[in-house]
């Protein structure tokens, strides 16, 4: 194809960058040739322009499509080169956190450091038995890729792990092996798949180191063998280590450690037994602390230290030898601190008594003085004699690390040699897979002879790689008939000849090696001299003259000659050695014995190791011969011989390659650069593996395939009959340059970026159908939207005119009526407001003139009144100035007066002068006399005031003194009257006073009480409005708490029915976990009861000469067993799992010691379980037991039931103890000897079990008739007890007695029947008559109960009022009495039962003795001819067709034969599609029936059992076959349900007929047998389900996943090289019909055989379970089975199924749920992944899909066209923040052997036994109807 076709505009291309190695652009304008620049775009949105190498004008890289990126297989990419390979790597790791990538037969696996959930055993089941191309990448499906070759081709496999420190080829080789150990199992119980996983703990403590890259880094290679036998398990493994860095031991770099034993030494130095050892903390030792980083962080070297200790004492490193390897690596610790001081230049000495090196003398067992002289000095060795010669300090400490380094590597060689032996193998070997762990190609800064070896080791591996590749492509080639080509490959055999051939780098060295004064400088020059300018690949440093370059075929290496020799050379002083040889602690010697063993290059040592490190010794004299030329073999020497065998081993295996990639040097989970996973894909040979592809061709189909994908391309008239001939046409067009492609026999092969072209013309050409249907569409759409749109309009437009024209008219009806109203309006208007002028005028006139003439007379008022005032002022005025003028007038006389004294005064103190003497005698007189004066004067003026007065008052006494002397008179006369009406005044002014007091008083309280009243009215009344406010408050909140209790109400109602419905659930869940665990224990006690009868086969075969007398037959076997399986009945609560004791031991006593003793493990956790469940039991017998006591009127009745019960149960444990004592004594037999004959006929221990099992058989017959004896007569005395009609035992007995006249017609036989009938019925009335007085007794005894309860409850109270001591003392007390009285009156009344039962026995006994000889009787008189001719008389016909009991007779003799002919031989197919449904279950309940009439227990025991073990039987033989199985539970089920359906139970008796009653079982409870047949159908259910599984199971996959029911949905993308299941139907290929079909034909054969409906939905249940499971687990270990058609496929699949079972009626039965996890991963698949509403949906909708199935799901979620988008990381991220609180498990696969656990609900069938007729074809003509 012309490159201008593919560079057209759009195009996307990668373009290199030094920051991202590649770039994705996009081309502006098509390419064409001849142009030097690209015009891209580059995807942030920049414009650039890519300018063309002129010389070779090479194009960039073509990007693949979208549908193309993320391939599982890097092959399948379209186009192949650097930057597809890294994009989809990176797509991958960093989209889908997917770690895993093929690429074509490689496995790229990228260390995510981070755990991930995908190793776990689910997985790895998962992957087991698939095919490599089916499931996703997985280093479990290259390990079960090897596993599957070897078993096929009978070829030995290798898997080679490989890549760089830090990449995780460590932890990939360790999941291969626990993916062997996991699937093979070993062949023994030595567990030696745990040995085989236990040797990497201690490989990686003594081999691994942290470094820079990595914290758990190999310092070594291994090849791991693991060998298996014949039948493909481990039986052993055997390891070769390669090239150990010893310099580590010494020497570690910065941010490094040593090899981590130190450091878990160290760790664990505080440990007693370590104290001798001396230690410290790391940073003490020289050792251990030049990396500066001591601690891995999240590492705890003390717990490592543990995990060591451990495997060496699995691998079978006993502690002695333990402590010894510690000592040794102790002694090297201390060594490391062992320092020199310098005496010259040449000499050196240790210090006197230097610690470290006294430690490491007595920890190694050496003389201090001879390691220390030395450790300083060496023997230098001539032809004559020999000197001792001391080194410098220098040279002592090179001679000291050296030492280290020396015994660290035998210590490693001695660990390894011993782990083999642990793994050694000891059966023979029939296969191997190998896992090879070796480093990968190395660079640094500074190369040295480490990475030199690594590097040549990697061109050995890569030149095999390159051809077994090359190798492939030439088969696949030639195997579908393509002419080949050469394909020209890089061949790197010159770089391994310069290193490894004659003349090569590594002989030089060794040559420089052996020279006396050889240097790396010499050597340097020596290479230089002979590859220089010679060799192509190598090449010398521009600034160095000790350095060289190698090309190697991952890059240029630049190693630095600088320590090549010492370290090929590897040197130690043999005096050094001499004196560790001589140590007294024997382990140290020990380690340097293989030094003097002469090995081969190619030999093995015994444990199969290559010997990789030995050393050189130099000795102190050269020793001739062969032994020492062997014995300097240099290190390059040696790792080339090995590296030799190793690839021997490679070639005579079929290889499988894993390529570890190390994303980033930072250690950060899922961050991928760039830049080193090109380095690493380079160094690999991942991109030489796509180089190899890319140069034939790479992409390949399928001719089916091929059509289903190009269809499109295709017109009708190209589509041929011949899809081959179909293919050839359309390429034939498509592509015209016929080179591009080849047609092969069952495939086409295509050139690289064919796919894609063809891919780009498929897009185009469906985006152009899709651009048709759009047009069309949206024009059809746009049509019906426009006559939508104009109909509308129309109508709008019409009524929008109606509209307006109506409003039109009512605007002129309006108007016209607003004129009128106008009219009207403005005449009143103008009316009233005439009227209202008129009359404001009239009021105006009226107002103003009243005014005026108020005005007026007020006016004239005013001045009538000022002339008043005038005259009043004017008089105050006058008078005012008369008064002021006399005022002056009077002021002016006493101003004058006042002169005048003043000169009188004057004149007197003139002359009081001349007396001033007399004055001061008189002082004060003068005064005194005026004083006197005045007094005088106003004396004089009262006088004469007096004397006027006087005057009138004579006057007015003369005429008083008349009135009074007449009133005088008349005052007499009354004063009498006065004086008595005084007293009286004064009692009525005292009763006055007293009554004014009193009315005040009154006065006084009427007031307070007034106010009182007031107070009490105003308080009344505001009580009154507080109460009514409280009132209403108290009404509103009565409705509120009405409210509210009613709220409550509904809601305690809808939380305790919540409640109910959880615990309900939560009921169910604990009984289904129940019964799933109860069935699990079944299931595992058939197991193991299979494994016995295989041993017991097997040591049948072994055995020559049995001898029958000692042979158990099965019966004996079953019967014993069913006898003890179960210590309790069972009443209605049957269909649930019951507790199961453990059967006796000594019955089933494996010849194998092994499974004896697991066997009596169980029997240990069964009694346990057994004990605790018969607690159980016993608690709710007695909640049940005083729930009923209550309610029924007669305790003792069931009194005496528990008796029973107890009795029963201590029997039963008494039993079982005997059993555990006759277990311990097999016990002891068997284990005295393990020879062969211990388990021999006439051997001690089969004597013992012989004894045992026929004392055991005596004792359980004797037991079984007096338990059955007892139960019988207890039974009939609680029917006698119960108040009947006096004639009901009776009747019932008349009934027997009926049944035996009918039967036989004999007249005697009815006579004496009648006579005995009379003498039970007196019996009987006599009986009654006692049992009515009992009656009395019984409720005298309640009322005394009743007293005792009252007595008990006054104690009570009394007790509650104590102190808690005595309270306590009394209760106890109380109780003790208690019990004691209960005890004496429990033996009295066993003694009286005890006398009742005597009683009873013997008259059963003399009843049973009578009845059996009329029955002997009848049958004697009744002649065969008689019994034949009887049915041809016509009266007897009727009456014999009626008292037909519904029984079969047969002979104990007949009894095998019964069994053979109705279980053993009997064809299902021919009695299911002939004969009623449960035929052979209904006969044997007959069977059973006719045994119990006859009271017979032995028959009843016989026949069960052999009923039992021949279901048994017929499913071991049979047991494949799904027919027999659904026959046999049917069948099973029937039988267990007629057994309860006549077994007398109230229970079951509800839905049976009258005659069905009568049918009844009389004389044997049989509830023991119901639980051993309920066990049995649990058993044949879950081998139904093991069937229908193996069945379906190859149908599954291929019919739900990957067949296309709905044609041309999903798209086939193209494969890669590993094949792929093709997802179109073949012929030999399932489908959904086949899955359906098969449904169908396990629902008809399963109704046939007339199997319960209850049990058919949980067969169904289950059914759809696997296919829900399978199918889910598949699809989520399956990238490109998770896209939108696939999920359209599925929910259309799902739907179908759904349909069937709407066909069938099982919608109920539960089979949808158990599919709605793959529906939810369906609609997953199919919803909106984009935004936040999205992720709710999704989280919402997903219920039934835990967090890792969602978020697995999105990950592997594909686009298959490129319409489809893929999900993003973001949406991804908010799947998990929302989901982050959802507790579910964190299991990723569905448990698809998970085993719902079975019911079987009573199903009593309506079918009358009398009517079934036997029919003659099932050979039972021996059997007779009764």
């Amino acid at each position: 194809m012309a490159a201008s076709e593919l560079y057209t505009k759009y195009a996307r291309v990668w373009i290199p960058d030094p920051e991202e190695v590649w770039k994705s652009a996009e081309l502006l304008k098509d390419y064409k040739p001849g142009d030097k620049v690209l015009q891209l775009r580059l995807e942030e949105g920049k414009d650039l322009e890519y300018c063309l190498d002129p010389k070779t004008k090479e194009l960039p890289p073509l990007r693949n499509p979208d549908i193309l990126v993320g391939e599982n297989d890097l092959t399948a990419l379209s186009y192949l080169h650097e930057p597809a390979v890294l994009h989809n790597l990176k797509v991958r790791f960093i989209d889908s956190k997917l770690i895993y990538t093929y690429c074509g037969i490689v496995l790229v696996a990228i260390n995510p450091y981070e755990q991930l959930p995908i190793y776990g055993e689910d997985i790895i089941n998962a992957y087991s038995g698939q095919n490599m191309g089916d499931m996703d990448p997985h280093i479990f499906a290259v390990a079960e890729e090897a596993y599957k070759q070897m078993a096929r081709d009978e070829r030995n496999q290798s898997i080679i792990v490989s890549g760089e420190s830090g990449a995780g080829k460590t932890v990939s080789a360790k999941y291969a092996m626990r993916y062997f150990a996991t699937v093979s199992g070993s062949a023994s119980e030595a567990n030696v798949e745990e040995k085989v996983l236990a040797s990497n703990p201690i490989m990686e403590s003594i081999g691994n180191a942290k470094t820079t890259r990595n914290d758990n880094s190999s310092r070594f290679g291994k090849y791991i063998e693991i060998g298996f036998d014949k039948r493909y398990r481990i039986i052993g493994a055997n390891m070769r280590t390669y090239l150990l860095e010893k310099s580590r031991v010494v020497f570690q770099a910065e941010e490094e450690r040593n090899y981590h034993i130190f450091y878990q030494l160290c760790a664990s130095a505080a440990l007693p037994e370590f104290k001798t050892l001396r230690l410290g903390n790391a940073n003490y030792f020289h050792y251990t602390k030049q990396g500066g980083s001591p601690v891995i962080d999240g590492v705890n070297d003390a717990k490592e230290m543990v995990n060591t200790r451990q495997a060496c004492t699995l691998l079978g490193i006993s502690d002695s030898y333990q402590m010894g390897i510690f000592r040794i690596l102790a002694g090297i610790l201390h060594l490391g601190n062992v320092e020199f001081a310098s005496r010259d230049s040449d000499s050196c000495t240790i210090p006197p008594k230097h610690e470290p090196l006294s430690i490491f003398c007595d920890l190694m067992g050496v003389e201090y003085e001879e390691m220390a002289h030395w450790l300083c000095h060496r023997k230098l060795a001539t032809a004559t004699e020999t000197y001792i010669k001391p080194i410098s300090k220098l040279h002592a400490i090179n001679a000291r690390d050296a030492l280290a380094k020396h015994i660290y590597a035998n210590l490693f060689n001695w660990i390894v040699d011993h782990v083999n032996k642990a793994l050694h193998a000891t059966v023979k070997q029939h296969s191997f897979i190998g896992v090879l762990d070796i480093y990968g190609f190395e660079t640094f800064e500074i190369n040295s002879f480490e990475q030199f070896c690594i590097n040549y080791a990697n061109e050995k591996l890569q030149q095999q790689f390159n051809m077994h590749v090359f190798k492939l492509e030439q088969e696949e080639y030639m195997k579908e008939q393509i002419p080949w080509t050469l394909i020209d490959f890089y061949d790197n055999q010159p770089c391994i000849n310069l290193i490894e051939a004659k003349m090569g780098i590594l002989d030089l060295l060794d040559e420089e090696c052996k020279m006396p004064k050889g240097s790396d400088d010499t050597w340097a020059q020596k290479l230089y001299n002979t590859h220089l300018n010679k060799c192509a690949l190598f090449e010398k440093p521009r600034l160095s003259n000790k350095a060289f370059i190698i090309k190697h075929f991952a890059d240029k290496v630049e190693y630095q000659c600088e320590g090549f020799l010492e370290k090929n050379k590897d040197t130690v002083y043999e005096e050094q050695i001499k004196v560790l040889k001589s140590s007294k602690f024997k382990l140290l010697p020990e380690l340097f014995q293989d030094e003097e063993k002469v090995l081969s290059p190619t030999s093995a040592t015994p444990s199969g190791r290559v010997p990789l490190s030995r050393m050189a010794v130099k000795p102190a004299k050269a020793r001739p011969g062969q032994a020492s030329k062997e014995h300097k073999k240099t290190v390059g020497h040696q790792f080339r011989n090995s590296l030799h065998l190793l690839m021997e081993t490679l070639n005579a295996t079929t290889p499988h390659y894993v390529r570890c990639i190390k994303p980033n040097d930072f250690k950060f989970p899922f961050t991928f650069d760039e830049k080193r996973a090109v380095q690493q894909l380079r160094a690999c040979g991942v991109l030489e593996t796509i180089r190899i592809s890319a140069a034939g061709f790479p992409s390949r189909w399928t001719y089916q395939e091929f059509f289903s994908r190009y269809r499109v391309l295709m017109k009708q008239r190209d589509v041929l009959s011949d899809r081959k001939q179909t293919c050839k046409n359309v390429l034939e067009k498509l592509i015209l340059d016929k080179d591009k492609y080849q047609f092969g026999k069952t495939k086409i092969f295509f050139r690289a970026g064919q796919v894609a072209y063809l891919e780009k013309i498929r897009a185009d050409k469906l985006r152009a159908a899709c651009i048709r249907i759009q047009k069309t569409i949206r024009g059809w759409l746009m049509r019906k939207k426009y006559v939508r749109m104009r109909k509308a309009a129309i109508t709008i437009q019409r009524y929008v005119r109606g509209y307006q024209a109506r409003c039109y008219a009512k605007f002129l009806r309006r108007t016209r009526a607003a004129i009128t109203i106008q009219k009207f309006q403005r005449m009143y208007v103008v009316r009233k407001r005439y009227q209202c002028m008129r009359a404001a005028t009239i009021a105006l006139q009226a107002l103003l003139r009243g005014y005026m003439a108020r005005n007026k007379y007020q006016m004239m008022l005013r001045e009538h009144k000022s002339i008043i005032i005038q005259k009043h002022v004017r008089g105050w005025l006058a008078r005012v100035h008369y008064r002021r003028t006399l005022k002056a007038i009077v002021y002016l006389q006493c101003c004058y007066r006042r002169m005048m004294a003043k000169r009188e005064l004057k004149k007197l103190k003139i002359e009081a002068r001349s007396v001033e003497r007399y004055k001061k005698l008189h002082i004060g007189l003068e005064n005194k006399i005026m004083q006197l004066q005045r007094k005088i004067d106003e004396q004089n003026k009262e006088y004469k005031s007096l004397l006027e007065k006087l005057s009138n008052l004579e006057i007015t006494y003369s005429t008083e003194t008349e009135k009074l002397r007449s009133d005088v008179e008349r005052l007499r006369m009354s004063e009498e009257e006065a004086k008595n009406a005084t007293n009286r005044v004064l009692s009525l002014q005292e009763e006055i006073a007293k009554l004014r007091r009193e009315l005040h008083q009154t006065q006084s309280e009427k007031k307070t009480i007034e106010e009182w009243a007031d107070k009490y009215k105003h308080e009344t009344e505001q009580l009154v409005s507080e109460l009514k406010e409280q009132n209403t408050l108290l009404k509103t909140e009565k409705e509120e708490l009405n409210r509210r209790i009613h709220d409550q109400a509904r809601e305690i109602t809808e939380t305790m029915e919540k409640k109910l419905v959880e615990e309900t659930k939560q009921l169910e869940l604990d009984l289904n976990d129940e019964r799933l665990r109860y069935q699990n224990l079944l299931n595992e006690f058939s197991r193991l009861e299979e494994r016995y009868d295989d041993l017991k086969d097997e040591m049948n075969l072994m055995v020559n000469i049995p001898k029958p007398g000692h042979k158990r037959t099965d019966s004996t076997h079953s019967s014993n067993e069913s006898e003890y399986t179960f210590s309790s009945e069972i009443t209605e609560a049957e269909d649930l799992p019951v507790r199961m004791e453990q059967e006796p031991s000594e019955k089933k006593a494996s010849l194998d010691m092994s499974l004896f003793l697991k066997l009596q493990k169980r029997v240990t956790e069964l009694e346990q379980e057994k004990q605790s469940l018969q607690d159980e039991l016993d608690r709710k017998e007695e909640q049940a037991l005083r729930a009923k006591a209550k309610e029924e009127e007669r305790p003792p009745i069931r009194g005496a039931e528990l008796e029973y019960e107890s009795l029963k149960r201590q029997e039963l444990e008494s039993e079982n103890k005997k059993l555990k004592n006759e277990l311990n004594e097999l016990q002891k037999a068997l284990t005295e000897t393990r020879s062969p004959e211990v388990t021999a006929p006439g051997a001690p221990a089969y004597r013992v079990l012989l004894d045992q099992l026929t004392s055991v058989s005596e004792e359980l017959e004797v037991r079984k008739e007096e338990v059955l004896i007892l139960r019988s007569q207890l039974v009939s005395q609680k029917e006698a007890i119960q108040p009947k009609n006096t004639m009901t035992d009776s009747t019932i007995l008349l009934e027997d007695v009926q049944k035996m006249k009918d039967k036989g017609e004999i007249a005697q036989a009815y006579i004496g029947l009648k006579e005995t009938n009379r003498l039970l019925e007196s019996q009987l009335q006599s009986q009654k008559k006692s049992h009515e007085n009992e009656l009395e007794s019984l409720r005298g005894e309640i009322q005394s109960l009743k007293e005792e309860n009252n007595r008990q409850q006054q104690l009570l109270a009394q007790n509650l009022q104590l102190p808690p001591e005595a309270r306590i003392e009394a209760s106890l007390q109380h109780e003790i009495t208690r019990l004691t009285n209960e005890n004496l009156d429990l033996m009295e009344q066993l003694e009286k039962q005890d006398k009742t039962v005597r009683k009873l026995k013997k008259q059963l006994k003399v009843f049973a003795k009578k009845i059996g000889e009329l029955e002997v009787g009848q049958m004697e008189n009744i002649s065969p001819g008689q019994i034949i001719d009887e049915p041809i008389r016509p009266v007897n016909i009727p009456r014999k067709e009626k008292d037909f009991q519904g029984m079969l007779e047969y002979k104990k003799e007949d009894e095998q034969k019964l069994v053979k002919n109705l279980i053993l031989e009997l064809k299902p197919r021919g009695v299911a599609v002939n004969l009623i449904p449960g035929l052979p279950a209904y006969i044997l309940f007959m069977c059973v029936r006719h045994a119990d009439y006859l009271n017979d227990d032995q028959k009843v025991r016989s026949l069960l059992t052999s009923t039992i073990n021949g279901i048994k039987k017929v499913l071991k033989k049979r047991g494949d076959d799904f027919e027999t199985v659904s026959f046999w539970l049917s069948n099973t089920c029937r039988f267990l349900h007629c057994l309860k359906q006549y077994s007398g139970e109230e229970g079951f008796m509800k839905h049976n007929t009258p005659r069905q009653n009568e049918h009844c079982l009389t004389n044997f409870d049989l509830a023991e047998y119901r639980q051993v047949l309920s066990d049995l159908a649990i058993q044949i259910y879950q081998q139904l389900v093991r069937v229908l599984e193996n069945i379906l199971q190859p149908m599954i996959v291929s019919g739900m996943l990957e067949h296309e029911t709905i044609q041309g949905v999903s798209g086939v993308k193209p494969t890669g090289l590993r094949k792929r299941t093709s997802s179109i139907a073949d012929e030999g290929t399932y489908t959904l019909d086949s899955i359906i079909r098969q449904l169908n034909s396990f629902h008809s054969v399963m109704c046939q055989h007339g199997m319960d409906p209850e049990l058919i939905k949980q067969v169904v249940k289950q059914m759809f379970y696997i296919i829900g499971a399978v199918t889910l687990n598949n699809l989520l270990l399956r990238k490109d089975m998770c896209s939108w058609s696939k999920g359209m496929q599925i929910r259309y699949n799902v739907s179908q199924l759904e349909e069937w079972l709407r066909d069938k009626n099982l919608m109920n039965s539960g089979a949808k749920e158990t599919l709605e996890p793959l529906i939810q991963a369906a609609q997953l698949l199919q919803v909106k992944k984009k935004t936040d509403e999205d992720a709710e949906a999704i989280c919402s909708m997903c219920n039934a899909l835990t967090t890792a199935q969602i978020v697995k799901v999105l990950n592997l979620y594909t686009p298959v066209n490129e319409f489809e988008e893929r999900v993003l990381v973001s949406f991804i991220r908010t799947i998990q923040m929302r989901l982050r609180d959802r507790k579910d498990s964190p299991q990723l696969l569905m448990d698809a052997k998970h085993i719902f656990p079975v019911t079987f609900p009573f199903n009593p069938s309506s079918l009358a036994l009398e009517t079934i007729q036997i029919p003659a074809s099932l050979g039972l003509g021996f059997i007779s109807r009764v």
